[in-house]
């Protein structure tokens, strides 16, 4: 079959699945239309129209394809020509274990290479309605701040309710503005991680009175106000709003974004901090720092009155401040089959995090698949799912219901993690010299093999 004679794949949305999803049909030698709404329509979170924004955070998260479940999910994605991977890596920033990249940068490269890939045509322009069935190979990659529109239409055809709760955005702060007499540079416990050197995070401390008045602040702050349609929609456990978690009582943040353990103040080394506020690295320039895990939904002026009560931010000068905004998903256990199609129109698939996933990673990772799924099919080939023992695999058994049971049982987004890959029979937990392995040990053991395992499987599906 030669490339002129395969019928394109289109693909609506150019995020991180819709991204990704392009790239793996284009190096399979299918044609694609990528379309996108933006700029001729943003969203509430985008600012840009570049392919593959980051809306939120910066950060894809660990790094550690060892020890942590979204490591495994980069190490498996790299193995598979992701793109995704592979620009975060050309433009990662530093950021102790975890793989933080330039957010412009970062986009301006993926936008690049997709736009002049001569298997790829660029179509801009909002879709509307499903894709027609004389498209056939279709995937819908609009991510959780689908238009309108469009997810009327799949409400529409699939007679299910969607899933929807709220996400909120970080403030990204000026370096300049900070006051080093007071911050200081660390890593927890000085972790080094891609293309840091152990001091990473730029740590403001609180004392307890500090803290408990922030607490305060936060939980007195005036907030945006929803839409009617809005207000019964629940948050995405992981992305919670910073006033939000501080209103399930004064230690939550202690033990979430605030903790204090791993840093040593330089300024005060004698004087352990009640609470710490950390700031990572947002652009390669190295000017732009956000706060680690500071989402919210105050409104503006409550913002920066309390962040700059915070010690070090007294004239943080802000180049965005949070925001929130509203996220829908799809019940794709019930909606979706194996190969990721909608059951009620297998001309079309599904990608991204509108399947039921959280996180950018695990966002580009469905992308992959479908790309992968949709290029054989247009090939006249199928490929299978990865297998079940990979983050690849758990992700896409996540999505079409393996792990669904019990009349009353829910779906809920998910970001990746071990709990979803089978578990390891009969493990010998003992080192070389014979010695038993115990506690934490244990699980870090545990996980290794799991991820061992996983990279092994995962080379004959790459």
């Amino acid at each position: 079959m030669s490339k002129t004679s395969i019928k394109p794949v289109h693909i609506i949305g150019a995020g991180m699945a819709g991204s990704e999803a392009a790239w793996q049909c284009a190096r399979a030698g299918v044609p694609v239309v990528l379309h996108e709404m933006r700029p001729q329509r943003m969203t509430a979170a985008h600012q840009s129209a570049g392919f593959a924004e980051l809306v939120c955070s910066n950060s894809f998260r660990s790094d550690d394809a060892y020890g942590n479940a979204v490591g495994l999910l980069h190490e498996e994605m790299r193995r598979c020509d992701s793109l995704i991977m592979g620009m975060g890596e050309l433009y990662k920033l530093p950021a102790g274990g975890a793989l933080a990249v330039d957010r412009d940068l970062f986009s301006d490269a993926v936008t690049t290479i997709l736009t002049q890939h001569p298997l790829i045509t660029i179509e801009y322009g909002e879709i509307s309605t499903l894709p027609p069935k004389d498209w056939g190979n279709s995937i819908i990659a609009t991510g959780p701040l689908t238009a309108p529109s469009l997810a009327q239409a799949i409400l529409e055809i699939t007679g299910e309710d969607s899933l929807a709760f709220f996400d909120a955005i970080a403030p990204i702060v000026h370096k300049d503005s900070i006051d080093f007499d007071k911050a200081w540079f660390q890593s927890r416990y000085d972790k080094k991680g891609p293309g840091g050197d152990g001091a990473d995070y730029i740590n403001c401390p609180l004392d307890k009175d500090q803290y408990m008045a922030f607490i305060n602040a936060l939980i007195n702050a005036d907030q945006t106000e929803f839409k009617d349609f809005e207000k019964d929609t629940p948050y995405f456990e992981s992305c919670l709003p910073i006033e939000v978690m501080a209103a399930r009582g004064p230690e939550t943040l202690r033990f979430g974004p605030m903790k204090p353990v791993g840093l040593t103040n330089p300024h005060n080394p004698t004087v352990k901090a009640y609470g710490i506020v950390q700031l990572r690295q947002d652009n390669a320039l190295g000017t732009l720092y956000n706060m680690v895990g500071f989402q919210t939904k105050m409104k503006y002026g409550a913002q920066t009155e309390i962040f700059r009560a915070i010690p070090g931010l007294e004239k943080a000068i802000f180049a965005r401040l949070g925001g929130i905004h509203r996220n829908t998903f799809i019940n794709s256990p019930k909606l979706l089959n194996g190969q990721l199609q909608l059951t009620a129109r297998p001309d079309i698939r599904f990608a991204g995090q509108v399947m039921g996933v959280e996180g950018y990673v695990e966002s580009a990772a469905l992308g992959l698949i479908a790309g992968r799924m949709a290029a054989a099919q247009a090939r006249g080939t199928t490929q299978t799912p990865p297998p079940k023992t990979t983050a690849l695999g758990a992700l896409v058994e996540h999505v079409t219901g393996g792990f669904m049971s019990g009349p009353k049982a829910k779906f809920q987004p998910m970001n990746v993690n071990y709990g979803l890959l089978p578990p390891i029979n009969n493990i010998v937990y003992k080192r070389n010299d014979g010695s038993r392995i115990k506690g934490k040990d244990k699980t870090r053991f545990r996980k290794r093999k799991m991820s061992e395992r996983a990279l092994k499987d995962i080379m004959s599906w790459a």
